[in-house]
């Protein structure tokens, strides 16, 4: 039966959130059980895009990535495929009318990640986020409003915005990783073998910016949607808070992150400030 695929492929993808992201995963449980897994059906999605650009190393990634686009484009087309992940993420799309725009632009930027090294001009740093990060935001967003696109037009610059911040902090979390064993400098204008507290923290305030106009955005999200996208901010901002307090060369030679101890506190205030509605 048809139906006992689905729902295998629904736990492939559910399976991954939790492998890949235990903060993602924590904030998706977050969110209402009527879109819980069409998020985890995006995620695994993306994630396995992005695992075989920045992962795969001694196979031909340019071989994978062709393929798994090529996948891509039946499952979505013929409304089904045998590669489970796929087979979930098309349901997904098919559901909430996700524009193919969106994951075009997704997989235009990941394929960059192929054999583009370095963005050199602010446009060609837009331009990748915008498809590594923000069409992510906007696929979400689709289903948190369930195919009201007045809803939709209304929070989109806010959800891009969140998206840009969101990856904007993993690429100075990652920096080390990116910029040591993968070659890649996401940040024009910017000499990371020379980064220093000025560099850092006219990136910092950059990400700042997008934070405060992606809030405005999740205190308007549906309530299905809001505490789950919550948590994920506030996960997000505490990162970047421990990003400030780092020093720069510190950054560059080690991966911050949030202790479990911590992201359970978080998880609490965020609780008790979206049960009192301090959002």
């Amino acid at each position: 039966m048809k139906a006992i695929f689905d729902t295998v492929s629904n736990t492939c993808s559910k399976k991954v959130t939790h492998a890949y992201s235990t903060s993602f995963s924590t904030a998706t449980k977050m969110l209402s059980p009527s879109i819980r897994q069409d998020i985890y059906n995006i995620y695994g999605f993306v994630r396995f895009a992005d695992e075989i650009v920045d992962s795969f190393h001694g196979y031909d990634k340019q071989i994978l990535f062709d393929d798994f686009e090529r996948q891509m484009y039946d499952a979505i087309k013929n409304k089904i495929s045998l590669n489970p992940i796929l087979n979930a993420f098309q349901h997904t799309v098919h559901t909430y009318s996700i524009p193919a725009e969106l994951y075009e632009s997704f997989m235009k930027s990941m394929r960059l990640d192929l054999h583009k090294k370095k963005y050199l001009t602010d446009a060609e740093y837009k331009e990748y986020i915008y498809g590594s990060a923000d069409v992510v935001g906007l696929m979400c967003l689709k289903v948190f409003v369930k195919g009201n696109q007045n809803t939709y037009d209304t929070l989109k610059d806010s959800a891009m915005r969140l998206g840009s911040a969101f990856q904007k902090v993993n690429f100075l979390r990652d920096l080390k990783a990116d910029f040591e064993d993968l070659d890649r400098n996401y940040f024009p204008d910017t000499d990371l073998n020379m980064l220093n507290e000025a560099s850092k923290m006219k990136i910092i305030k950059e990400i700042e910016d997008d934070f405060e106009a992606g809030l405005k955005g999740i205190n308007q999200l549906p309530v299905e949607a809001r505490f789950g996208v919550y948590t994920a901010y506030r996960y997000y901002k505490r990162l970047l808070t421990k990003l400030k307090q780092t020093p720069s060369e510190a950054i560059k030679s080690t991966r911050i992150r949030v202790p479990n101890y911590e992201k359970f506190s978080l998880l609490a205030k965020c609780y008790v400030n979206y049960r009192l509605n301090l959002l």
